[in-house]
């Protein structure tokens, strides 16, 4: 029988799809090579935005040049360099799909890596967590997998993304210092932080609305939860300063830089300065992150709350602390693709006086310098060919393609 209307349309619908990925699997092979040349772009370098091509020469940037040069056309599209996430938990997305459901650690991975990749980053920092500031035993009993299936993947270069780890040391749990010593060593744990997440310090001040949103999460009665936070404010107390003395100490031995979380208070941040830590991240107050400036320590803050327009826990706006030149670097924190967007949208607000260089900068050169990595984070000769091709349209931004290391991975 002849085929129905629906086939046939369904047919030309797969040839379309076929012509659209030999086109795209043609730009892919040319990029895939030793040597080639993105042209007619708007390349976001370190300090303007200018208008050429951009040389690639394994792996690596060899030049930039003049727009009209021969070689692979990006229609005018900004070309920028490929960003650096130092704080993401979205991997949790994935090994926690639901609640009480775990999923293995190799797909959940390669998941979030694809999330990753989209959003227009080349360099993720999974932010795995270290112990858990209530009984959260799936938390700690899954470290360890998580850590090989990490190191699995990138043995086998089975990720478009470099993943790093940042280890979210939570210094109320007895268990952290041990858990630290068993990973640590790893060669891509890059990162640590040092946080507290007992309530009445930090993010969270008000420990009643903790007692009430703890036992709707945890299906518990609030009688419950109010003893089980009782519990948490002792042990926090009796152990917090000697698990942080620790995770500090262990980091501070094999040159890990060390962040300190959620920083309220100018004495927090003092605290910080004389343990030897270097970054000040997520202060949730204007005070925490001037003190942390004015000490010399890196301010990172969270691309999430600029895109929102505030802080989900009622703390510090971003826009406020870029307001007063507080910022050096942003992190996606929860949402991969919020980078891209915080950036551009930050050099749209007029009022704020941001360049787009400048913008992005915070999205890709600081973190990496941040993190010690000196071979990416700007579009300049030598450095690693980590590109973003970004298109805006109707006042949205879209990443068009991704290149690591000069090899098109998006």
């Amino acid at each position: 029988m002849w085929p129905g209307p629906l086939v046939k349309a369904g047919r030309l619908c797969h040839l379309r799809a076929n012509r659209i990925l030999l086109k795209r699997s043609a730009m892919f092979d040319a990029t895939d090579t030793p040597e080639y040349r993105l042209t007619d772009a708007r390349i976001v370098t370190a300090d303007a935005v200018i208008h050429g091509s951009v040389v690639v020469k394994d792996g690596r940037i060899a030049g930039i040049g003049a727009p009209d040069a021969p070689g692979i056309g990006l229609d005018g599209d900004y070309l920028i360099p490929g960003l650096v996430d130092l704080h993401t938990d979205h991997v949790e997305t994935h090994v926690f799909p639901r609640n009480g459901v775990v999923w293995a650690p190799a797909p959940a991975l390669a998941a979030h890596d694809g999330v990753v990749v989209a959003g227009g980053v080349t360099t993720v920092f999974d932010s795995l967590c270290v112990g858990a500031a209530m009984e959260q035993s799936e938390r700690r009993a899954l470290l360890v997998p998580l850590m090989d299936a990490l190191e699995r993947g990138r043995s086998a270069q089975a990720f478009r993304a470099d993943h790093l780890v940042h280890l979210r040391c939570e210094i109320s749990d007895p268990a952290t210092a041990e858990l630290v010593a068993e990973v640590i060593a790893a060669p891509f744990v890059r990162l640590v932080s040092v946080m507290d997440h007992t309530p009445g310090d930090r993010q969270i001040l008000d420990i009643e609305a903790w007692v009430q949103e703890f036992a709707r999460d945890m299906k518990v009665s609030v009688e419950v939860s109010r003893a089980m936070t009782d519990d948490l404010l002792e042990r926090s107390g009796r152990v917090g300063p000697g698990v942080r003395a620790q995770v500090i100490s262990a980091a501070r031995t094999r040159g890990i830089p060390v962040m300190s979380h959620d920083d309220r208070t100018e004495a927090h941040v003092d605290e910080a300065m004389a343990e030897g830590v270097a970054v000040s991240e997520f202060p949730t107050t204007r005070a925490a992150a001037a003190r942390a400036k004015a000490v010399g320590q890196a301010v990172v803050v969270g691309a999430p709350n600029y895109v929102r327009g505030g802080s989900q826990s009622g703390n510090v706006a971003v826009r406020e602390l870029l307001e007063h030149g507080l910022v050096d670097a942003l992190a996606s924190d929860y949402v991969p693709g919020s980078l891209l967007t915080a950036a551009f949208a930050i050099a749209d607000d007029t009022e704020l006086g941001i360049s787009l260089p400048q913008a992005v900068a915070m999205v890709s050169q600081r973190p990496a310098q941040i993190a010690g990595l000196t071979d990416r984070g700007t579009l300049s000769e030598g450095q690693r060919a980590d590109m973003v091709r970004v298109r805006r349209t109707e006042g949205h931004t879209h990443v068009a393609s991704v290149w690591r290391t000069g090899r098109r991975v998006f």
